[in-house]
């Protein structure tokens, strides 16, 4: 798939179809995610790969959100790794990036997915933290619940160019 072409028909899928990701495009998805850019190229992500049916539907409990990993085969929580961070505070812009190329990854393999947000609403953070055993340096960005797609919605053209300033406000 051509790069303007994903990008302008990838679109948040929330209902999947029962069959499972094979392990190989599971890994083409998290190459994709490492690909992201990062300050000063810290890379510092981590990336637990949920394909356990009892974890799955238990992150549908714990986040109000994310009843989609009901049906999903896998899902992909995203959490940035303190310990790696080079620059304060850029692993949320780091770990956002490595999102969004697993979002397109995904799209060009003919999969679905949904970024499910986790940081920075504290309850969420401490759910995943608990469900996970996440160590203390280690804060869950977003979950996505990935899987073949039951049904692709249209997409359409979201610019507009009331948002575009040149050189000013």
């Amino acid at each position: 798939m051509e790069v303007m072409e994903a990008l302008r028909t990838r679109r948040s899928i929330r209902q999947f179809e029962n069959r499972p990701v094979p392990d190989e495009m599971v890994r083409e998805i998290l190459e994709a995610a490492m690909m992201a850019p990062s300050a000063i190229n810290a890379q510092p992500w981590q990336f637990v790969v949920v394909t356990d049916r009892a974890a799955l539907d238990a992150v549908a409990d714990v986040h109000a959100y994310v009843k989609m990993a009901l049906q999903a085969p896998l899902g992909i929580l995203v959490c940035g790794d303190l310990s790696k961070e080079r620059y304060p505070g850029y692993w949320v812009q780091d770990c956002s990036a490595a999102m969004e190329n697993l979002l397109l990854a995904a799209h060009g393999l003919g999969l679905g997915a949904v970024w499910t947000g986790i940081h920075p609403m504290e309850e969420r953070v401490a759910a995943y933290r608990a469900l996970f055993n996440l160590p203390a340096h280690v804060i869950p960005l977003g979950f996505a619940p990935i899987g073949w797609p039951a049904k692709v919605p249209e997409s359409e053209s979201r610019f507009n160019p009331d948002r575009v300033h040149y050189n000013t406000y």
